[in-house]
């Protein structure tokens, strides 16, 4: 068979059914008997009783002897302890997909306590184009990343709020109802705040427990990238945030 460099796309359907069960005990986080299980998956008693019994001679399900159940063993722990869980890896494919889909710069950013810096970026296609730096940071207050970052639970330093262009929000006040309404919407825009011709939107990228873990924005000249574009960009931008976290 020739190698395409790809997974094969036929399927081991024992291993499926390893995986479903799997699935539901780790859905359910408590002891779940064969029965409930079989109701869960669809899956006949028989085969889930040897199909538990593999696992558990593998560690990865724990047979609770008092009551006669199943849950998660603790060999999925040692398991999921060798991922390396490198972000920007994770992240690339998405950036790419995002700067080729909507011909803008599409970046990855980490947050800070007060700044977000950019970790990654894709260039936009175009010849005109917002130009991103590895390492770059973002003023909090003037830009869709920062405001992400301040949305959730970063921290604004002391002192005026400087105003880089006639746009930029240098009200406390204003900034803070800016703030809540990026927190009950998802995501930030800023309009030719931190610089006068460029635009930008960006969404959070959610760790466990709903920790930010990183930024995802796209930027453009603001001759292309208005503000109807960026809401075109919006569902896009929070479905690959959304695929990343689930990957994290």
């Amino acid at each position: 068979m020739a190698r395409t460099g790809r997974p094969a796309t036929r399927h081991v359907a024992a291993v499926q059914r390893a995986i479903a069960i799997l699935n539901e005990l780790a859905a359910a986080r408590t002891e779940l008997g064969t029965n409930e299980i079989a109701r869960r998956t669809g899956i006949n008693v028989s085969t889930i009783s040897r199909i538990l019994a593999t696992l558990a001679g593998g560690g990865l399900v724990d047979h609770v002897a008092s009551t006669g159940r199943y849950r998660i063993g603790v060999g999925i722990v040692r398991l999921a302890s060798a991922v390396d869980l490198d972000i920007r890896s994770l992240a690339r494919p998405h950036l790419e997909e995002l700067s080729m889909r909507l011909g803008e710069t599409a970046t990855l950013s980490v947050p800070g306590e007060h700044e977000a810096s950019t970790l990654d970026f894709v260039q936009s296609p175009h010849t005109v184009r917002s130009v991103a730096e590895v390492g770059r940071t973002s003023a909090a207050h003037a830009t869709a990343v920062g405001k992400v970052l301040l949305a959730h639970g970063g921290i604004l330093p002391s002192g005026p709020l400087k105003a880089f262009t006639g746009r930029t929000i240098v009200d406390r006040a204003v900034l803070e109802a800016d703030l809540a309404a990026i927190r009950d919407k998802g995501w930030a825009q800023a309009i030719g705040e931190r610089e006068e011709d460029l635009n930008a939107v960006a969404v959070p990228v959610l760790g466990r427990g709903g920790k930010l873990a990183a930024i995802l924005g796209v930027q453009g000249p603001a001759v292309r990238f208005s503000p109807r574009a960026i809401r075109t960009a919006v569902e896009l931008l929070s479905e690959k945030a959304a695929q990343i976290s689930a990957a994290m």
